[in-house]
């Protein structure tokens, strides 16, 4: 008899481009579905006069009516231009594709980075990406484009570089050496709720200063375990298109020749890295001399309208935290300039200019995710279901009368929930901070733990969610550098990569917060978990 052929069909895989725009499709259709079923919540915003709850009313904004699409419409192009990837994203490519054009990362890599252990890399890497959570979102459009570079110059694969980087920032949000921009958001709530059981509450800027330092270096290194040992494995070895184009060519060269060319270029490479060593240090100087205060023409980058000098340097009209991305970028544009001028890879402006193009020619792809991703974020945004299931979160740790270690669990669980729907920190606490803060102070849990409760919560699942904006540089990111065309990585897939790394990191944040609030150690200067 003969055999009977199977036929098999061929697995179709959509774009993520595609699948953004579906899934804006799909929520402007839930949108109309659930305003019917009239989804709504209520929540508590404390009063700054009075200090008393004021109740506010979210219902479900209908998408699919005249009003919802005039919306979409019209807010396009606003929404695309003001999505905050996009603009920092651009200005970081510019001082990025100057240093790689002019040669200095890839000699960088050769003759520095390729010598330091695989794993310190990682480990360091990783560590950045935790600190840039000093300065908003600058890990993602900084730290990801460079940790691909750097692995794939490393001969290691890049998407395992840039998966270390955005875990790196998603997962662990919010903890670093110093306190930064999310101080500066999240403790306005937190005073005001506080004052709800205690009018004289205080809550400092360094209040979480101990514990943010040591969770930064714990989780640091156990992503980089992860990484290596779980991550790293799956992915397998990236190997790149073998280039025969020259082979003739230096078949000709005889051995002096070759010899005399490699000394003289490694003469010109050590040059030009000195040159790239003395321009950095240089304005890093002239960097660090901008946010200092009360010197002879200092502080260019501070908000001296504030009070302190935290407030200076990461309030909301704080020049330093607008400009951070500008500057970096221009200190690479300058030590990349001043290496190719040191080992004469540039020659003149034009070399420069069109050494750039490759790197924005390639990025084309990325640019048409964020602008279909900024509209799906902008269109959830509006309907207000991310609010509303934020508000559940919160009245469900309002309600449930637990203390101690299981309120400390059940509103980690809670903030993670509502973190896959709501990614802004400030817009979410000042939700749960009315909510959440008298309640811990009722059980002798002091609000400066509440508040780190928060950032546990938040960083959890930050890195597991399609609506954070950084998550479109990662996916973009991951398919710049897919060599199966035909088989995009997906939503799916780019969350699966990091399912490793969020199911320790989790477990890890929730064992270490009960841990110290078990032994009681301090969290900042004269701030312990307990009042």
């Amino acid at each position: 008899m003969k055999e009977k052929k199977k036929l098999k069909l061929k697995k179709f895989y959509f774009h993520p481009i595609t699948i953004f725009l579906l899934l804006t499709i799909l929520t402007v259709i839930l949108s109309a579905v659930l305003s019917v079923f009239q989804m709504q919540a209520t929540y508590s915003e404390v009063n700054q006069t009075t200090y008393e709850l004021d109740n506010v009313l979210v219902t479900v904004e209908n998408m699919f009516n005249f009003d919802g699409m005039k919306y979409i419409i019209s807010n396009a192009a606003r929404n695309f231009l003001s999505f905050a990837p996009l603009g920092t994203l651009l200005i970081t490519l510019i001082g990025i594709s100057v240093a790689k054009s002019t040669g200095f990362i890839d000699v960088l890599c050769q003759r520095k980075l390729n010598k330091i252990d695989k794993k310190i890399i990682t480990f360091i890497i990783i560590l950045l990406a935790i600190f840039s959570s000093l300065i908003n979102d600058i890990g993602y459009v900084l730290l990801i484009p460079l940790a691909a570079l750097i692995f794939q110059k490393n001969n290691r694969n890049p998407i395992l570089g840039i998966i270390a980087a955005f875990c790196g920032v998603s997962f662990g949000y919010g903890v670093s050496i110093f306190v930064g921009s999310l101080e500066v958001n999240l403790i306005p709530y937190t005073t005001l709720a506080a004052r709800l059981i205690d009018e004289t509450a205080h809550i400092s800027l360094t209040s979480n200063l101990f514990i943010i330092i040591v969770f930064s270096i714990i989780l640091a290194l156990v992503g980089t375990v992860v990484i290596e040992k779980i991550i790293a494995p799956r992915l397998g070895k990236y190997k790149e298109k073998e280039d025969t184009s020259k082979t003739e060519e230096l078949a000709v060269i005889s051995v002096e020749e070759e010899e005399q060319l490699k000394i003289q270029t490694e003469k010109q490479e050590k040059r030009g890295l000195r040159f790239a060593l003395i321009t950095g240090i240089v304005l890093i100087i002239a960097f660090i001399y901008m946010i200092i205060p009360n010197l002879p023409s200092s502080g260019l980058l501070l908000d001296m309208s504030e009070d302190t000098y935290l407030g200076q340097l990461f309030g909301s009209n704080s020049y330093f935290q607008d400009g951070f991305t500008y500057m970096i970028s221009l200190i690479f544009c300058a030590v990349g300039i001043a290496y190719g001028i040191g080992a004469k890879t540039i020659k003149n402006d034009k070399d420069i200019i069109y050494g750039c193009k490759d790197t924005f020619m390639s990025v084309g792809e990325v640019l048409i995710l964020l602008f279909v991703v900024s509209q799906f974020i902008s269109v959830f945004k509006e309907t207000n279901i991310g609010t509303i299931i934020t508000c559940w979160c919160a009245n469900a740790i309002g309600n449930i009368n637990f203390t101690g270690i299981p309120l400390v669990i059940f509103s980690i669980i809670m903030i993670a929930i509502a973190s896959l729907f709501v990614t802004t920190p400030a817009a979410k606490w000042s939700i749960f901070a009315p909510v959440m803060v008298p309640a811990f102070m009722q059980s002798n849990i002091s609000p400066q733990f509440a508040q780190f409760v928060f950032r546990a919560g938040h960083s959890i699942t930050a890195g597991i969610t399609p609506l954070l904006a950084g998550f479109a540089i990662y996916i973009g990111y991951l398919n710049l550098y897919n060599k199966t065309k035909e088989k995009p990585i997906t939503i799916h897939q780019s969350i699966k990569y990091v399912l490793p790394y969020f199911g320790i990191i989790a477990a890890t944040w929730i064992l270490l917060t009960v841990g110290w609030y078990l032994l009681g150690l301090p969290i900042g200067p004269n701030v312990y978990p307990t009042i």
